[in-house]
């Protein structure tokens, strides 16, 4: 869906939520506790509605929350053409150990934001590859790979990556 609102110039704010509960900042939206589909991402985030102009919260594998209000960020490195979605993206990276990805209204531009730093320019492969990395442990990863006949080859194939079952984490 992210490429979605980046060929549309849709702007989005979506808050992974890891170890750090973000139940304070969840209550200042609206809470769902919804399945993520492509439907649900879009009717928030579509210009207009109620929801659209405050972040939304994962937890796990649903919407927690929609219409929520981050903290913005202090920051002087973030540049004077970038607004309060990439302020509060990066404001919530300063305050807990959360990801958040961002879509620029303007230009369609899809950022991330983790540990306080702003990454730009982002392509949806690159997007993919680091919330999986983010969300799996190589460990883990090693592990459900090794459990797949010919998972290896496949997974090498569409990441990128040379896994060969070996490394340490």
């Amino acid at each position: 869906r992210v490429e979605a609102f980046s060929s549309e110039k849709t702007g989005a704010l979506i808050v992974f939520e890891r170890q750090t509960v973000l139940e304070d900042y969840a209550e200042t939206g609206t809470i769902l506790d919804a399945f993520i589909t492509q439907q649900l991402l879009a009717s928030i985030f579509y210009e207009g509605a109620p929801l659209h102009d405050g972040a939304i919260i994962i937890s796990g594998t649903k919407v927690y929350a929609a219409g929520c209000v981050l903290p913005l960020s202090n920051s002087q490195a973030i540049g004077k053409e970038l607004g309060t979605r990439h302020r509060a993206g990066l404001g919530i990276t300063e305050n807990s150990d959360a990801v958040a990805l961002i879509v620029s209204e303007e230009t369609g531009i899809i950022s991330m934001a983790e540990d306080g730093k702003l990454e730009r320019f982002l392509d949806t492969r690159t997007v993919e590859k680091r919330l999986l990395d983010i969300y799996l442990s190589k460990q883990t990863i090693r592990k459900k790979i090794s459990e797949i006949p010919n998972a290896q080859s496949m997974f090498n194939k569409a990441t990128g990556s040379t896994y060969k079952g070996k490394e340490d984490d």
